[in-house]
């Protein structure tokens, strides 16, 4: 039940902190609040609280937090705010604010962090934030704000996050950014910058120019994702020096360097001094030559796209020092002999080392035909030219697909459990009405698919909550990865729980390709009516073209029913239409688990919202997996 807020607080006058967050209060916040002067502490979040926040909150001299995020406040700021000149941390966010925010916010010289995110803000940034010297974390993501960054912005020295995504911001980046050498996060993707580039800027704007040497001051940066823009000339020596870099994205520019751009000659050696990055990706270039063996001392790298160039000789030796290694695509280049050892290659499948005539080595998650030449062996020890040997055997252990070994049945195919010579046990799909007898081979994960879990309640109950948030992760950044960082992309088009498997680490892996098409950019992508009913999205019935937006909605519905418990049915129809904080939570909830705790809570129901994005009428409404993946990785 909610609660009004009846209790007179004029009579407290000594309390110093006040804890009410994340309880059932609706009703506006009492102006009695205003006679508390020796609050240090508020905090209202995670309510029902509505209306506009009283002015009168502007009194409360000695405050230094305060919490109203996650509630259903409206109208402006009160310029009163400006007084609380304490104040450490003011946290506004996820509410539906509007108007402009007041210059009077810059005279709080003791912020250091400032969340306004998730409202409805429109105007400009007050240049007075320029006055937030102590400021740390800025984020105004997702608002309405307009106009361009104030330069001014580049006098915070201290501050290590700024978020202005998703908004209408416009204009040039001020060069003074490049001050801000502590920062570790800048988001600004998804607004209409130009102009000449500035020393950091975020991807999919309309940014010309070189990358400036300057560049290389940004010590303690994390991410930098310049893709999808004009930029043009080389890549300054300098980005060497960003030793703290976890993520470096300059692909589909006009760059001589890096993936989808017009590099040639041979990778630099220096590469392997950026010992802290995680992803590259230099794909779709014209690079030749051998392969530096210093890559190999990038011992974070989780993912490594070499794919499309003209690269000779052997994969370096060192390679199997990449432990950290989940992806890498080695496909269409000139490499030759034997595949190393190590992590980075346990899982390595044909697709990712096609294309090279001389390769062989440990490949897995083959394709296999009749007509394809191959040895005989098992199918952890097979070369890139293996199959035919294989789809024998895998006929022979199923005694030519009888149903005794059937395990699973879908719309493209059947799916069977082969036990191979060498003692292997692997999962395999033999797909309807394809010529040779094509099968998909999958590493056989003994738990099962998620439906099959979800409908045995013991099963069900040891996927807790924790569990079941990285489920959702796991699947968001395969899509994720599967949209933007394949080229072409891949849409699944058929992601389901029955098609999500688990691993007895309880991690997710997607499943069943047997309906998944490559996005042609330059083709229209027409295709036939494909996926689980209840999973598909409404405009793919009547408009039968594909897109990544697709797999978008599949995967709300399928976020859902991690969280339900079972498919949403009806609720997504009561989700859309109706208010999250009308919605109780717990009716969203799987009953058999218990009530989560309050941090819990919080990210189920940030996952939910992204949920409800996610199964927008209109699928050009609908976030990308790309957003949803760096969203849901901070749940």
């Amino acid at each position: 039940m909610r609660t009004n807020f009846l209790v007179p607080f004029r009579n407290l006058t000594n309390l110093i902190k006040l804890y009410l967050q994340n309880n059932q209060f609706s009703g506006s916040i009492p102006v009695t609040f205003g006679n508390l002067n020796r609050l240090v502490n508020l905090s209202l979040d995670q309510n029902h609280l509505s209306g506009p926040i009283p002015p009168v909150i502007g009194n409360l001299s000695s405050l230094q937090f305060l919490y109203l995020y996650q509630n259903n406040l409206t109208g402006a700021i009160p310029k009163s705010l400006g007084n609380l000149t304490n104040l450490i941390k003011l946290d506004l966010s996820e509410n539906q604010l509007s108007g402009s925010i007041p210059a009077s916010i810059g005279n709080l010289s003791t912020l250091k962090v400032l969340y306004l995110y998730n409202n409805q803000f429109s105007g400009s940034i007050p240049a007075t934030f320029g006055n937030l010297n102590r400021l740390v974390k800025l984020d105004l993501a997702f608002n309405q704000l307009s106009g361009s960054i104030p330069v001014s912005i580049g006098n915070l020295s201290d501050l290590e996050i700024l978020a202005l995504a998703e908004n209408q911001f416009s204009g040039t980046i001020p060069q003074e950014l490049g001050n801000l050498n502590k920062l570790v996060d800048l988001r600004l993707f998804s607004n209409h910058f130009s102009g000449p580039l500035p020393e950091l800027l975020f991807a999919k704007n309309n940014i010309t120019g070189g990358i400036p040497p300057e560049i290389g001051n940004l010590t303690q940066l994390h991410k930098l994702d310049l893709s999808s823009n004009y930029l043009s000339g080389e890549i300054p020596r300098e980005v060497v020096k960003l030793t703290s870099m976890l993520t470096l994205d300059l692909h589909d520019n006009q760059l001589t360097d890096l993936s989808t751009n017009s590099l040639i000659g041979t990778l630099p050696e220096l590469l392997g001094d950026l010992k802290h990055l995680f992803h590259m990706n230099l794909s779709n270039n014209v690079f030749g030559q051998k392969i530096p063996s210093q890559i190999g001392k990038l011992t974070q790298l989780s993912e490594l796209d070499l794919s499309q160039n003209l690269f000779t000789g052997e994969i370096p030796s060192e390679f199997q020092n990449l432990q950290s290694l989940l992806h890498i695509n080695l496909s269409f280049n000139n490499l030759e002999g034997p595949i190393p050892s190590g992590r980075a290659f346990v899982n390595l499948t044909l697709e990712e080392v096609k294309g090279n005539k001389g390769l062989c080595g440990n490949i897995t998650g083959l394709r296999a035909s009749e007509d394809m030449e191959v040895n005989k062996g098992g199918l952890f020890a097979i070369c890139a030219y293996d199959g035919k040997a294989l789809y024998k055997e895998i006929v022979r252990s199923t005694e030519e697909f009888s149903e005794t070994y059937c395990i699973g049945k879908g719309g493209c195919g059947s799916v069977y459990k082969a036990k191979l010579p060498s003692g292997e046990v692997v999962a395999v799909k033999r797909l309807h009405n394809i010529p040779n007898h094509s099968i998909l081979v999958y590493e056989y994960l003994e738990r099962g698919s998620l439906a099959k879990i979800l409908s045995i309640e013991e099963a069900a109950k040891e996927l807790d909550w924790q569990k079941r948030l990285n489920i959702i992760k796991g699947v968001a950044h395969a899509l994720s990865y599967m949209h933007h960082d394949c080229s072409p992309p891949i849409v699944h088009r058929d992601i389901s729980s029955n098609n999500i498997l688990l691993d007895p680490e309880c991690e997710a892996h997607i499943s069943d390709f047997g309906t998944s098409k490559f996005l042609r950019r330059d083709s229209s992508n027409w295709s036939s009516l494909a996926g689980t009913y209840g999973y598909v999205a409404p405009e793919f019935a009547y408009t039968m073209k594909v897109n990544e937006k697709c797999d978008v909605y599949s995967f709300g519905v399928l976020t859902m029913e991690v969280i339900k418990g079972k498919h949403p049915g009806d609720l997504i129809a009561n989700l859309l239409s109706s208010k999250l904080e009308e919605i109780e939570l717990k009716d969203l909830l799987d009953q058999r688990l218990q009530y989560p705790n309050q941090e819990i809570e919080k990210n189920l129901i940030s996952i939910l919202k992204l949920a409800r994005e996610c199964l927008h009428v209109d699928p050009q409404c609908r976030p990308t997996m790309l957003i949803i993946s760096r969203l849901i990785s901070t749940c």
